[in-house]
């Protein structure tokens, strides 16, 4: 039966992690209940880990039952024409109390043969920072298995990795094999394929609540890794009410919108749009229809929605695939 679709918002999937903290409650009103939350999804089909409609009168259904019945209205037709009835991104917030494990993740290739799964081609948007916080991006110079797999050995992994202080609105763009970690004091907007494949390399030597260290899997990774030096930042234009691209790649388009009073916005019902809220409030005018949504929100216009408008005052990540 088909249903009259709007704009989607979803019940947060929260996980908890070594690194996390309460940002995600302070900053991004997320119901966390433990100071350790790390994660927030708020976008997923990832297996036992589908989103569940939050608002108007699909609450309760979770995505993949939308799409299922409804998949070219909720997909797009080029999307729906390339994946099927697979949702092929996720989208997440994360706050880093302390730093993520220094990790990789494979491309498709390789994580279709191993895993079943898509790879893992990501993007960072930098939403608040605490001073001197850091990420580790790729190699300061061209390396090579020998020499990464040496510096692992010695615990001097760090001294041959990129690190970049950052601050709030930068951007990263991270193709599968890159190495990379988030330092701590940072809430970062993440979108990627949809893919939970993540090879761990170095852990700090970190130990949980019962002493125990977390699992590496650093042979996994020496085929997975790029050991090139890569240019990960992103630079991007500010234009007030307009879609400013910040990466453009073949799993996903992300452009950066700084809202001010009104947006029209006309799409071609070839794909689903994804806003994510990263400052600010704004609203969804859709015939004279409202849906509002402030800092930290992720909404989920179906395809079939192909003109509305935008209204506030707000910074947006708008996310499509073309």
């Amino acid at each position: 039966m088909q249903t009259k679709l709007y704009p989607l918002q979803f019940e947060p999937i929260l996980k908890e992690r070594i690194w996390g903290g309460e940002k995600l409650k302070t900053f991004l009103n997320k119901p966390i209940v433990s100071t350790i939350t790390g994660e927030s999804w708020e976008l997923s089909t990832v297996k036992g880990d589908c989103s569940v409609i939050a608002n108007g009168d699909l609450k309760g259904v979770d995505l993949m039952k939308l799409i299922e019945n409804q998949p070219a209205e909720v997909l797009g037709t080029t999307v729906y024409q390339k994946f099927g009835k697979q949702f092929p991104l996720l989208f997440k917030f994360l706050d880093a109390r302390e730093d993520l494990s220094i990790q990789v993740h494979p491309n498709d290739a390789l994580a279709q043969e191993r895993h079943n799964s898509f790879g893992k081609t990501e993007m960072w948007y930098v939403m608040q920072a605490d001073p001197k916080s850091r990420l580790i991006v790729g190699f300061k110079e061209d390396s090579n298995a020998s020499e990464y797999v040496e510096k692992l050995e010695k615990k001097e992994l760090l001294s041959i990795l990129d690190t970049k202080e950052v601050q709030k609105g930068d951007v990263f763009f991270l193709e599968t094999g890159t190495v990379h970690a988030i330092g701590a004091g940072l809430v970062i907007a993440e979108i990627q394929q949809t893919s939970d494949i993540t090879y761990r390399l170095y852990d700090f030597d970190r130990v949980d609540a019962h002493g125990n260290t977390r699992e590496l899997h650093i042979d996994l990774a020496l085929d997975a890794i790029n050991y090139k030096k890569v240019d990960t930042q992103k630079q991007y234009t500010k234009l007030v009410n307009q879609s400013n691209t910040m990466v453009d790649c073949p799993y996903f388009t992300t452009n950066y919108i700084p809202l001010q009073d009104e947006m029209v916005v006309s799409k071609t019902g070839e794909s689903f749009t994804v806003y994510m809220v990263v400052d600010g409030c704004f609203s969804i005018d859709i015939n004279g229809v409202e849906y509002d949504y402030q800092t930290g929100d992720t909404v989920l216009v179906p395809a079939a929605l192909q003109s509305f408008k935008l209204n506030g005052n707000a910074s947006l990540l708008e996310i499509y695939i073309s």
